[in-house]
């Protein structure tokens, strides 16, 4: 076994990961191995040296042993010589006896030896070795007796039909199970539900009548379930008992069957006062969480107001709570889950915390990060946020990424961790607050008056629906170019979902607004010098606005919302 274990290893240690988790694997196996030498029971060690002779599914004694003929197979070989014996009619019971020996005592059939008997066999029955032959020669006639009378046509008739009785009776009992198992469901959906539902409304929903219901159907179908298996063994062991030929392997089986369930069985008592600690610290613990979870729902809806904490925080921290009360339960509770003390357990948990650890670097770093920007409020659902090249919508932020809505429509998926270390621009937190600053640039020649510009500039931003008016509208004069001088509206909006609109309208309007006063945006570069001088003359410095007859947009976007 450790060779196998050690060329998988040699396989494995390509990688470094690879090769750390082979060398836990043996280092647990080896660990394994040597726990289990060292549970050996000495009291059990005698067992070895003793094996039981089984003719037709019934002991008749047992024999004993050495290492170089061991008790197995001492016993095997004399339940062929009984069985050959027995099978022989040409032996006569009355032609058993016993022949003694210097130093050991002869059982025959005839001249057929059947076993000897040692003093070493009689030391343990702690009886004299005459006294343990004769016992033994008197099974021996019996069991002959028996194996012969069980063979005749007449007893394998009668227990033939013994076993099509038995198989119509576990039809029939089936049968019975099934329809009384049916009842007592239609009795549990009509009293059982009615009294659930009504403990789910005096616990104040904190006992839930669909779990609750659903843990009851497990349990009802699987006492179903088991009720019928135990029948269906019942039978068909009893049917194979019936036959001498199929009696041992009966016997088998049924062990092979009973035994788990009887280790099972046997563990669960001796683990019961463990178990029923383990589910009073489950109950006390779910009882708390649902406590937690009533507080921090009801600060959620602001039923319940904490000063300086804000509702926003009040989910995120329950999930923080929850976590440390399970991890407070399972502190207490180690102790006394059962096997907790084995090595076995010890390996494996060792294993779960190796890989949890080599796995979990970006897992944990997205976790963090995703409990710090929930803290830091920096955004809440449905906000409009910007991270680099991203802006969309908050549709939801959990502990690992947050999905934002693009205005294409598009989900972007974006991990925690890179929310953490990016530049957060929120629309939506600005505009709660007192409205975020649309604005845009336009280029103007020297020869237009900048007053003239900055009318021009504020009639546009006032025909844009969606502008406030309260804080209005102001121009600043972002730089005086080489051949234009940049100008820049900037207006207040409290909707920055339809700020794609906005934009639209504001740029239409400057469109319309600059032509109805014959004036050029984005003067073209340098060619030369023009023949007259592009100045601004003393008496067209204070120009008036014109005025306009012409619709202030046509062909205006659809208002469709954008939010969330």
């Amino acid at each position: 076994m450790a060779s196998i274990l050690i060329s998988v290893f040699n396989i494995l240690s390509r990688k470094r990961i690879l090769k750390t988790l082979g060398v836990l694997l043996l280092c647990i196996s080896f660990n394994l191995s040597y726990g289990q030498q060292s549970d050996v029971d000495p009291e059990q060690t005698d067992l070895q040296f003793r094996a039981p002779v089984i003719v037709d599914g019934y002991e008749l004694f047992s024999v004993r042993g050495v290492s170089s003929y061991p008790a197995a197979a001492r016993a095997k070989t004399v339940e062929a010589r009984i069985r050959k014996v027995a099978a022989s009619h040409t032996f006569s019971v009355d032609s058993l006896k016993k022949v003694v020996q210097p130093d050991h005592i002869q059982l025959l059939a005839g001249s057929t030896l059947l076993i000897n008997i040692y003093n070493e066999d009689a030391e343990m029955e702690n009886v004299s070795k005459d006294i343990l032959a004769t016992l033994v020669l008197a099974k021996i006639r019996q069991s002959i007796i028996k194996y012969r009378s069980e063979r005749t046509p007449r007893y394998i008739q009668a227990n033939f039909f013994k076993a099509l009785g038995l198989i119509g009776i576990l039809f029939l009992s089936i049968f019975l199970f099934i329809l009384i198992f049916k009842r007592l469901n239609t009795l549990f959906q009509r009293r059982i539900k009615r009294r659930i539902e009504n403990l789910e409304n005096v616990s104040f929903k904190i006992i839930q009548s669909k779990q609750m219901l659903g843990i009851l159907h497990f349990v009802y179908q699987l006492v179903r379930l088991l009720v019928i298996v135990f029948i269906v063994l019942f039978c068909v062991d009893k049917i194979l008992s019936l036959f001498p030929q199929t009696r041992q392997s009966s016997s088998e089986i049924f062990s092979i069957l009973i035994s788990p369930l009887e280790k099972l069985g046997m563990g669960f008592i001796n683990q019961l006062p463990s178990l029923v600690f383990l589910f009073v610290i489950f109950i006390i613990t779910s009882y708390i969480i649902k406590l937690f979870r009533l507080l921090f729902t009801g600060i959620d809806l602001g039923d319940i107001s904490i000063k300086e904490f804000d509702p926003e925080w009040a989910m995120p921290t329950f999930k923080i709570v929850k976590l440390l009360v399970i991890i407070f339960a399972l502190v207490i509770a180690y102790p006394y889950i059962p096997g907790s003390g084995s090595s076995a357990f010890q390996g494996i948990s060792v294993f779960l915390g190796v890989l949890f650890s080599l796995g979990s670097s970006s897992f944990i770093a997205n976790i963090i990060a995703g409990y710090s920007m929930t803290y830091r409020r920096a955004f809440k659902k449905g906000d409009r946020i910007q991270v680099n090249e991203f802006m969309g919508f908050v549709l939801d932020q959990s502990l690992m990424v947050t999905r934002l809505r693009s205005v294409k429509n598009e989900e972007v998926v974006i991990p925690n961790s890179i929310l953490l270390n990016s530049t957060i621009k929120n629309y939506s937190q600005a505009a709660r607050e007192r409205g975020i600053i649309l604005h845009t640039s336009v280029g103007i020649g020297y020869e237009t008056p900048w007053r003239l510009v900055e009318d021009m500039l504020r009639e546009a931003a006032a025909r844009t629906t969606g502008l406030l008016k309260d804080p209005p509208p102001y121009v600043f004069h972002k730089k005086l170019g080489d051949f234009a001088v940049e100008y820049e509206i900037n207006g207040y909006c409290d909707n920055p979902e339809q700020m794609y609109f906005y934009y639209t309208d504001l740029h239409r309007n400057i469109l319309d607004v600059f032509n109805e006063n014959n004036v050029q945006i984005m003067t073209p570069a340098y060619e030369g010098d023009p023949a007259a001088p592009k100045v601004v003359p003393l008496t067209d410095m204070n120009l008036p606005l014109a005025k306009s007859n012409k619709p202030s947009s046509t062909g205006q976007p659809p208002r469709s919302s954008e939010s969330t």
